[in-house]
């Protein structure tokens, strides 16, 4: 999908949350506010800054404890207004895009329009 950057978006997490299939996870709060991200979870795991995970890739276990379903990375691209981007995988209003560099991260989908 082509994307075309709207309003401008920086990232408020300069060390993201990274893990591989099967890391285990400590999944705490679940996201509540107006934007309308539903499904995303503040999630930790050993030797890493805790992050918000979709949770798609959470595997629910006892309690607190998770488990990843997939590789994951909460990098966030930040964008430009007219900066066009080539998006992949969407998840719960957050798109994973790379920009004209190369650099890749999710980008909000509300400061994106299609193009």
């Amino acid at each position: 999908m082509k994307f075309v950057v709207i309003t401008q978006h920086r990232s408020e997490y300069p060390a993201p949350i990274t893990f591989a299939k099967g890391a285990a996870l400590v999944v705490g709060e679940c996201y509540e506010g107006e934007e309308g991200w539903d499904n995303w979870y503040f999630c930790s795991t050993p030797g890493q800054s805790s992050g918000w995970v979709p949770g798609q890739v959470i595997e629910r276990l006892e309690g607190d404890q998770g488990r990843a379903l997939d590789d994951y990375c909460a990098r966030e691209l930040n964008v430009e207004p007219g900066e066009h981007l080539l998006g992949s995988r969407q998840l719960n209003g957050w798109v994973w895009c790379e920009n004209a560099d190369g650099r890749q991260g999710w980008v909000p989908l509300v400061v994106l329009r299609k193009g």
